[in-house]
């Protein structure tokens, strides 16, 4: 009797064969579809993990129409009460599930929070938006109001940061306090403020420019509640470890916000396109 060979048909071998046709199908309509995982990869390499080029502030202020990033840096207090956190953290788009899986846009309203990367990508950058009328170019001073909204890793919308009243059904999850999002048009909501950071000198420095890369506070217009970053409320998502972000006012003692309301307006080095002010070095002081 013959033996049996691999070309002879045995078994269930056309159900097998049915079974391939409709996996090729499956992964022709997939592909049509945008939503092969090498595509999803793709997708978000040309999104939220794009470079994106910050602005040179050539005087050290900044302006409507800079790109920037929003840094919270903290200090060795907040690393020590909180163990494995992240001495800076910057404002950044946060990206759920819907996004990932699918080959729509960023849904509006979409939610932020502060991530550990201070690397300028799509997901981190904002631009500063001018919303009474000032030009792009002119710099923006404290108590001005003023938009933040997404750059180049959503080029096909942009979304701007807002807030509003705490009520029953609208709260950030973690601490239950005032939320922080963004949303897809320009309002009330999505005014906001820069305050000087000593209180003791807001008023004699209300009207003067804004520096950049130094520490400030930013403000909501409509709840004078202030931006921040708490540290101690976080969640694990595909991108790492992402801190909530709230509006909320901090305040110490001495009638002072605290570091959690501590933000930096980043710029670009002018001396490197791919390195930000933040990650230039301190002049060393001259040694006679």
């Amino acid at each position: 009797m013959a033996a049996y060979r691999a070309g002879v048909l045995i078994g269930n071998w056309s159900e097998d064969a049915s079974l391939e046709e409709d996996r090729l199908r499956d992964f022709m309509r997939k592909r049509e579809r945008g939503e092969l995982l090498i595509q999803k990869i793709n997708k978000l390499q040309d999104t939220i993990f794009k470079k994106i080029q910050l602005s040179v502030s050539r005087d050290g202020l900044v302006h409507f129409g800079d790109t920037v990033m929003l840094l919270n840096p903290g200090n060795n207090s907040s690393v020590e009460n909180n163990p494995g956190t992240c001495s800076s953290l910057t404002l950044a788009v946060t990206v759920d599930e819907t996004f990932v899986y699918s080959t729509k846009s960023l849904p509006a309203p979409c939610g932020v929070s502060a991530v550990q990367s201070v690397d300028p990508v799509g997901q981190n950058t904002f631009c500063i938006l001018s919303v009474d009328g000032a030009a792009v170019g002119e710099p923006i001073r404290f108590g001005q109001k003023f938009g933040l909204g997404t750059t180049g890793g959503f080029s096909d919308q942009m979304l701007y940061l807002a807030s509003d009243h705490k009520s029953f059904i609208r709260f950030a999850k973690k601490s239950y306090l005032q939320q922080v999002f963004l949303r897809d048009e320009l309002s009330y909501l999505t005014c906001w403020q820069a305050t000087f950071l000593d209180p003791q000198l807001r008023l004699e420095y209300e009207g003067f420019p804004v520096p950049a890369n130094s520490k400030i506070i930013i403000t909501h217009c409509h709840t004078n509640r202030s931006l921040a970053v708490p540290r101690n409320f976080w969640t694990r998502t595909y991108f790492g470890q992402e801190y909530e972000v709230n509006c909320h006012t901090y305040l110490d003692s001495h009638k002072a916000e605290e570091d959690k309301n501590y933000w930096v307006i980043v710029t670009r080095n002018p001396s490197n396109e791919d390195g930000t002010m933040i990650d230039r070095p301190n002049p060393q002081p001259r040694q006679d």
